[in-house]
């Protein structure tokens, strides 16, 4: 209350303010009524009260709009509610939280509606989630803030002595623009004895005061009058302007201008130009000279009608001042008074009516937008407009429109109000955005058309997984590859956006727990790089698979797999393997060839392997030395030992072949392989007890260092013969009772062995192999007459030194 004090503080009277709720039954619209001059945030009334409902704590609003729309206060909020307008102005505001209506800013139903009566601003709550709307008016209601007043506080009339009693004579009107009972009621003039005041309520409402002569006037006795004019209006309390009329009492001139037409009716259409001919008004006055002389002028005019209108002095055409508009003003009523000099006058009216033409584009109104929206919600609400035609009729009736190869559909509301909603749910990968062309066209004559431009863009939703390039991935590592080695990168695209498009690459552990993969391969996360943490032997492992899972940054993030296959490729890092003869030195038996063999007799097999595979596991073979390198040929791609020529009778019993096994790789590997060969008369002969010699000897002495070490060593090994040989003799004849048979620990065996090609040799052999597993060395035993006649003179002994023939053993055929 004491805000209402502060508000009219100088007024005497309590201003009455009520606020009253209505409902339509036909257009279910709600109706409010507030008075102006309210101060914003000043204490209205309590609606809920009003209506019969629990009490509301007190505060400055229009109206609880819950419990009008039969809304609860949590759902109002909860929808995104909301006050919007077609005006351009916003004089409320809602508190969606609590239901109340307040005012935004001070009301002034003059500058609002001006002489409109009742002035009512529609408004609508809007609500968007689901999209609603409720139609309201409001309706502003005047109160006395305004005095009448004159445009002119002087006015003067001429009046002829000879005037008859009972004449009027009309006055200027006062102007008041409140309304209703605060606008003007009545005037009143100031005590006189000869005139008395009248007030003419014209057609339109408005009061004409009339001076009209009450006694006959005399110039001689009082030439002139001074009253006061008073207009007040219904106000409580009252306001009130004066004016001063004043009167010249004139001679006689007894004809007054009379117009031709008392009523004149034009229509004009609003777009004419300024200083356009409206009508021509015409007067007569019978009178002769200058007292026929007639000046036209506005009578009573308005302020809408004297800023509208000009009417020249002296023809009577009436022009216009400023351009009218049909939607402001549709017609006006405009008074011209035509006197003459002896200020006697005449009037007319004329009546002009606005012609409506569709000069008035659509206007439209964007009262919410959402940008950007989901792709995947179906029937989004993208945006809310209202659109208006300020022309009438068929001008101002409109038509709304989008392109049609949109995925938008738009849906009418209110009249005149619209939302674009979608169609159903969108793909941002197809389409990131769309450009939404409005188009209202208006039915009138020029068609007159507004188009407005949005641009809906669509935001991301995680709703496609990534994709490899590749199912299946295979690289290739090369073995004893250096720790770290980057080989190779695997790829996974999304087409999601932002976060739901960051891929990130993690390895998954294998079904079994046969390969610790994890030891073997790591993966960067962010860009899918695949490295070896060591170095991997193709010997081992040839080739091993794993899976790879890319997972995006969404929520729920989506993945996919892909296989990776890893091949191991080989390297030559493997010498040749021989199989065949053993090199290991635990076999003392020699391959034996009979005297009587034929040239390209299969002597032995050399039998190698690579580990490595493919070229690097190709192998040749090469004869690198030999006690006799004319009596053997050695096959370079299978590795046999044939005889290349007949064995003559001075060939040595000991045959010793050095041979080189090489494999393809790059560099190529390579292995030394020693073959020991016996000449014998016949397989049924026991075995020569050979004595043991250096197994090691240099394998890539040329001849010249031969010959010049043999040189200067001759005497050395000699001694060393001589010894040997003693010593084999002694050693013989101590074992000389073994000579008649073979002993315990040698023993042929009963069976002949046939290798075939499948084994190391081609040819089929008879061999009576014997071991001696009981002595310290590893000899073969033969019979007694046999040894002797085997047994090498020593020079033959001393020769075999001196070529470094070392006898081998016998590989056991199994």
């Amino acid at each position: 209350m004491e805000q209402e004090g502060r508000m009219i503080p100088q007024q005497r009277q309590v201003l009455f303010f009520l606020v009253l709720l209505g409902v339509s039954g036909a257009a279910s619209e709600l109706e409010f009524s507030v008075v102006e001059e309210m101060e914003r945030g000043s204490f209205v009334a309590n609606v809920a009260k009003a209506l019969g409902l629990e009490e509301m704590e007190s505060g400055s609003f229009v109206a609880n709009v819950v419990k009008a729309l039969g809304l609860e206060v949590g759902e109002l909020h909860a929808r995104g509610s909301r006050v919007t307008s077609n005006h351009n102005k916003h004089f409320l505001q809602l508190d969606s939280k609590t239901g109340n209506l307040f005012l935004k800013k001070k009301l002034d139903r003059e500058e609002i509606c001006g002489p409109t009566e009742p002035c009512v601003l529609p408004f609508q709550i809007l609500l968007e989630n689901p999209l609603q709307f409720f139609p309201i008016e409001l309706q502003v209601k005047d109160i006395n803030d305004n005095s009448p007043t004159f445009s002119d506080p002087d006015m003067f009339l001429r009046i002829s002595e000879s005037t008859a009693s009972g004449t009027p004579f009309p006055l200027k009107i006062a102007q008041d623009l409140d309304v209703g009972i605060n606008s003007l009621q009545n005037y009143t003039i100031s005590h006189n004895s000869h005139f008395f005041l009248h007030t003419h309520i014209r057609s339109d409402g408005r009061k004409i005061p009339e001076l009209v002569l009450d006694k006959a006037l005399d110039r001689e006795e009082q030439p002139e009058f001074t009253l006061i004019l008073t207009a007040m209006d219904g106000g409580s309390p009252p306001r009130s302007g004066t004016a001063r009329v004043r009167i010249t009492v004139v001679d006689v001139n007894d004809n007054a201008p009379v117009f031709l037409q008392s009523r004149y009716q034009v229509q004009i259409p609003e777009n004419s130009p300024i200083d356009s001919l409206v009508v021509t008004v015409s007067a007569r006055d019978l009178d002769a000279g200058i007292n026929g002389d007639v000046v036209y002028t506005l009578f009573q005019a308005s302020y809408e009608v004297s800023q509208t209108f000009g009417v020249d002095p002296s023809s009577g055409e009436i022009r216009l001042k400023k351009q009218v508009d049909f939607e402001s003003i549709e017609k006006y009523e405009v008074d011209i008074e035509a006197t003459d000099i002896g200020a006697l006058s005449g009037k007319c009216t004329v009546l002009v009516q606005v012609m409506d033409v569709n000069d008035n584009f659509p206007e439209l109104t964007m009262l919410s937008l959402t940008n950007p929206i989901p792709e995947n919600i179906p029937e989004s609400v993208v945006a809310v407009f209202s659109i208006r035609d300020r022309d009438s009729g068929e001008n101002g009736r409109m038509i709304c429109s989008i392109q049609e190869d949109l995925p938008f559909s738009l849906k009418s509301h209110l009249e005149n109000f619209y939302s674009i909603i979608t169609e159903g749910a969108l793909d941002r990968e197809s389409k990131a955005e769309y450009n939404i062309t409005i188009t209202v066209i208006d039915l009138g004559f020029p068609r007159l058309k507004t188009e407005h431009n949005i641009t809906v863009l669509i935001s991301d939703i995680n709703d496609n997984p990534p994709v490899f390039i590749q199912t299946m991935y295979t690289l290739y590592l090369p073995e004893n590859s250096s720790p770290a080695l980057h080989i190779g990168s695997i790829s996974a695209r999304d087409s999601d956006s932002g976060i739901n498009a960051k891929v990130t690459y993690s390895l998954q552990p294998p079904e079994t727990g046969d390969l610790p993969l994890f030891s073997y391969i790591s993966i960067n996360s962010d860009n899918g790089y695949l490295y070896a943490l060591r170095s991997l032997d193709y010997e081992a492992i040839q080739t091993f698979q794993f899976t790879v899972t890319a997972t995006d940054g969404g929520s729920p993030a989506l993945s996919s797999q892909a296989v990776v296959r890893i091949v191991v490729q080989d390297e030559n890092d493997n010498s040749p393997l021989v199989l065949y003869p053993l090199q290991n030195g635990t076999v003392p038996c020699n391959d034996l060839v009979p005297k009587t063999a034929e040239p390209n007799y299969l002597v032995t097999k050399v039998v190698a392997v690579d580990q490595d595979s493919g070229q690097n596991s190709w192998l040749s073979y090469q004869l690198l030395k030999a006690t006799d390198p004319d009596l053997f040929i050695l096959l370079a791609h299978n590795g046999e030992v044939r005889t290349a020529r007949p064995i003559r009778d001075r060939d040595m019993i000991k045959q010793r072949l050095l041979v080189l096994v090489k494999d393809n790789g790059e560099p190529p590997l390579s292995t030394m392989a020693t073959l020991n060969v016996l000449l014998v008369d016949g397989f049924s002969e026991p075995f020569v007890k050979l004595s043991d010699e250096p197994k090691d000897e240099p394998q890539n002495d040329s001849l010249t260092i031969y010959l010049i070490v043999s040189l200067v060593s001759v005497s050395f090994l000699f001694l060393v013969s001589v010894i040997l040989f003693i010593s084999i003799r002694l050693w013989r004849k101590r074992n000389s009772a073994k000579g008649d048979r073979l002993g315990p620990n040698c023993q042929f065996s009963g069976h002949l062995m046939d290798v075939n090609d499948t084994g190391t040799l081609s040819q089929s052999h008879q061999y009576e192999v014997c071991l001696a597993t009981g002595s310290g060395n590893t000899d073969f035993n033969y019979l007694r007459p046999i040894i002797q006649s085997f047994t090498p003179p020593i020079s033959d002994r001393k020769s075999e030194k001196n070529q470094g023939v070392q006898s081998t053993y016998m590989l056991d055929y199994m």
